[in-house]
């Protein structure tokens, strides 16, 4: 490992892959929060056609050129959603099918006449579909940092207002506050981390990144500024688990190996994490049975001994069967006797084992009859 790290190049691809690992998670949290992962698609397959713009225009592969036009194209996609949505009757799902699929059908054709053109820089257009990791320069770097501290800036500075557009825009446009102004500076950002992402991922992958660590930090908290945080850390450390492993296994492309590693995170916190986790609810589930099958015994103890005028009244299995209309799980009673809820008494001359309520029984099973009767909807005493 130490031998691997001591390569410019694999230290190259790990830190602009960490980089844009935390570019793609902070602002990708907007876009989850505003539930549209989808612009980040959108977006990424319109970058296509600004890549063969650069190409065209710079007369070569040029990356500060095919970056520029990726940015321009992007952003006119994001343009031309925004008027699709306002101008017509169209939802915004179809908006961003239809910006999709022309943007992207517009970067085929371009980048199929750029290579029946001929010339060796025009087969390195390729690369931008699916990334290549190994064509980044430390100068590229100086770009990443520098892009991701403006991107930092400008969150920091409009934190409040990206806050309330995220959350309720209706309420931020009561409030006067520049609700498409806003969006538009969101949407750009989003189309910035998508061009600085795609010499390293691609233009298919991208939105993979930006969606991914924002959606498993969206897993673990309620709160903007924890969930961008993480998004943040979980991006940059896909990243760099991603340059990783692809350097040490030789054919391994960088950038799907980072989206693998996202969608990994992805899948553990639907998996682990608390309260919205599937573990966490089957668990919460279980008890929730547990809870309600030990309160059905707690309450067919107390109406025997209501029946029977005797607050100490000792029932059996057999009983508790025909009051419950099952069985009682052995599992269920032991943990009420745990909890000191019900005791195990004898009844001579009978041998069977009996239980009567204790007195924090007792209690337990009038708490358990008035919070049904408040939920029915009458009254008792």
């Amino acid at each position: 490992m130490s031998a691997l790290l001591a390569s410019s190049i694999v230290q190259t691809v790990l830190v602009g892959a960490a980089l844009l690992g935390a570019i793609s998670g902070m602002l990708g949290a907007f876009a989850v929060l505003r539930q549209q992962s989808l612009l980040g698609d959108a977006l990424s397959h319109a970058a296509l056609p600004g890549v063969c713009l650069g190409f065209l225009v710079a007369g070569g592969r040029d990356l500060g050129s095919i970056l520029a036009g990726a940015f321009f194209t992007g952003a006119l996609a994001a343009l031309a959603l925004q008027v699709i949505v306002r101008r017509t009757t169209l939802k915004t799902d179809a908006a961003l099918g239809i910006v999709l699929s022309v943007f992207f059908a517009v970067g085929v054709v371009a980048l199929t006449y750029i290579q029946g053109q001929g010339g060796a820089a025009s087969s390195g257009l390729m690369t931008f579909l699916f990334g290549q990791a190994a064509a980044i320069l430390r100068s590229d770097l100086w770009i990443m940092g520098a892009g991701g501290l403006a991107a930092l800036a400008l969150v920091l500075a409009l934190w409040k207002e990206f806050k309330l557009v995220s959350f309720d825009a209706n309420f931020a446009r009561a409030q006067g506050l520049p609700v498409a102004w806003i969006e538009g500076a969101l949407t750009v950002m989003v189309a910035f981390a998508i061009v600085i992402g795609l010499q390293l991922v691609g233009v298919v992958l991208m939105v993979a990144l930006l969606i991914a660590p924002a959606a498993a930090a969206r897993q673990w908290t309620n709160a903007l500024g924890p969930m961008v945080v993480l998004s943040a850390t979980l991006g940059a450390l896909s990243g760099a688990l991603g340059a990783l492993i692809s350097a040490s296994a030789r054919g391994l492309a960088t950038g799907p190996v980072v989206v693998l590693i996202a969608t990994a995170f992805v899948l553990f916190s639907m998996l682990a994490a608390p309260r919205r986790g599937l573990v966490w609810q089957a668990l919460a589930a279980r008890a929730m049975r547990a809870r309600i099958s030990e309160g059905r015994v707690l309450t067919a103890l107390q109406g025997l001994a209501h029946a029977h005028g005797d607050a100490a009244y000792k029932a059996e299995r057999g009983m508790l069967n025909t009051a419950l209309g099952a069985a009682p799980h052995t599992m269920r009673i032991q943990a009420l006797e745990r909890r000191g809820l019900i005791q195990q008494v004898t009844h001579p001359p009978e041998t069977t084992p009996h239980w009567e309520l204790t007195r924090a029984g007792h209690a337990e099973a009038r708490a358990l009859s008035g919070r049904a009767a408040d939920k029915d909807g009458t009254c008792h005493d």
